[in-house]
């Protein structure tokens, strides 16, 4: 792995400085990239980061979200549309990145994972170099980057992670979804304390149930593993969100003005909010950069 990330890391500076490996001009901005995570499943992460890109949308941001749960790639499922390429196109069958996005609704783009996110950690040489080419057209068409990661603390999903420029993480206030939050923090604690994780407690019955399961993780993690978080807010258990899905739409189109779509505006706006007012100057390109590296 490190001689991969060197060979990364090498590609990465001749995509900055070099015409021949990457034929686009310099890249002067480039994306946000947010990982949106979860210690379990079925505490709502998809559904979360779906919305929360077609609100970002809605507050004028151009958004892109990337499929990278290999176990439940279902992105396309909450949009309801079929992609006919997968991120695998863009590894191993030449594909441009460009081809690869599917557009869902408010113009949000996706690419869905597949099996191209376990293919990540087995480029070769020249899979590599036409990856990072690709990729790093993103950073010319978002502001945003959604990375929507498999559940539970992996080593691709901590990989995912730790690589991003913010960290959302999605729990709800179950007992054992938040033990398994615990978890997750604790991973990425472990390998670096002072990375900021941002909290929304996700179906929650009152804004004091959100408080209390808030209060009850910081308390925890300060204390045990010195990491404190940050809480965006809360989605309130909301029944819209449920015939949303049954629809296969998403609430924040089919029931803008419900209680959950209003709550994920004010988070919407807060991730905003709390972002370095300069775009982040590694981008996606920086974001591989580090996941190869995997020593954040």
């Amino acid at each position: 792995m490190n001689d991969q990330a060197n060979k990364l890391r090498e590609i990465v500076n001749k995509v900055n400085n070099d015409n021949i490996i990457c034929p686009i001009e310099t890249l002067k901005t480039s994306a946000k990239v947010i990982t949106v995570t979860s210690g379990k499943g079925g505490v709502g992460k998809t559904n979360i980061t779906v919305n929360l890109g077609i609100t970002l949308s809605k507050l004028g941001y151009r958004v892109v979200i990337i499929d990278a749960d290999l176990g439940l790639a279902n992105i396309d499922v909450v949009f309801g549309t079929m992609p006919r390429y997968t991120l695998v196109d863009v590894i191993k069958n030449g594909k441009n990145v460009m081809d690869v996005l599917c557009t869902g609704p408010k113009n949000v783009k996706f690419i869905s994972g597949g099996s191209g996110v376990e293919e990540l950690t087995r480029l070769s040489q020249l899979e590599l170099e036409n990856f990072v080419r690709n990729i790093a057209l993103l950073d010319k068409i978002a502001d945003v980057i959604l990375i929507d990661t498999g559940a539970g603390i992996s080593e691709n999903v901590i990989r995912f992670v730790m690589a991003a420029d913010d960290v959302v993480l999605i729990t709800t206030p179950e007992p054992t979804a938040i033990t398994d939050a615990y978890a997750l923090i604790k991973a990425v604690g472990t390998r670096n304390r002072n990375k900021t994780i941002k909290l929304i407690i996700n179906r929650t019955e009152t804004a004091i149930e959100a408080q209390t399961a808030m209060q009850k993780l910081n308390t925890v993690s300060q204390k045990f593993l010195k990491v404190k978080l940050q809480f965006l807010g809360y989605v309130t258990n909301d029944v819209m969100v449920s015939k949303a899905v049954k629809q296969q739409k998403p609430f924040s189109l089919l029931f803008p003005d419900c209680m959950a779509s209003k709550n994920l505006t004010e988070i919407a706006k807060k991730i905003m909010k709390t972002l370095p007012t300069a775009k982040s100057q590694e981008g996606i390109r920086g974001f591989f950069n580090k996941f190869f590296n995997g020593n954040q």
